[in-house]
């Protein structure tokens, strides 16, 4: 799926089940949420943290899925163009980062 057909998608679906967008500054919020539920995973699954029991089921598919959900809609509210965006941004770091990350010791060592 490219990423406008996503858009479209998520569109699509908030006319036709959501109702409407919840405003900016709710999906804002939302994503704070769900971007600290995707990191709740990862500190326990693959970081030091111990998992607890409650834990061990939820799927991190989901949780970056519902992450994307609420970028999108975002993009979609603010008129956002996320593919086009990503290409900019990737040529931008492409740019700026050429040869940063190929001479960091931290990193080859």
């Amino acid at each position: 799926m490219e990423i406008s057909e996503a858009q479209k998608i998520v569109d699509q679906w908030i006319k036709e089940v959501g109702v409407r967008y919840f405003n900016e500054l709710t999906n804002l919020a939302m994503l704070t949420e769900e971007v600290g539920e995707v990191a709740r995973i990862i500190a326990r699954r693959y970081g030091e943290q111990s998992e607890k029991e409650s834990d061990k089921n939820k799927d991190l598919g989901d949780e970056l899925a519902d992450v994307l959900f609420v970028l999108i809609c975002l993009a979609n509210q603010t008129g956002v163009d996320l593919e086009e965006a990503l290409k900019k941004n990737l040529d931008k770091k492409t740019q700026r980062d050429s040869t940063r990350h190929k001479e960091n010791k931290k990193l080859t060592d």
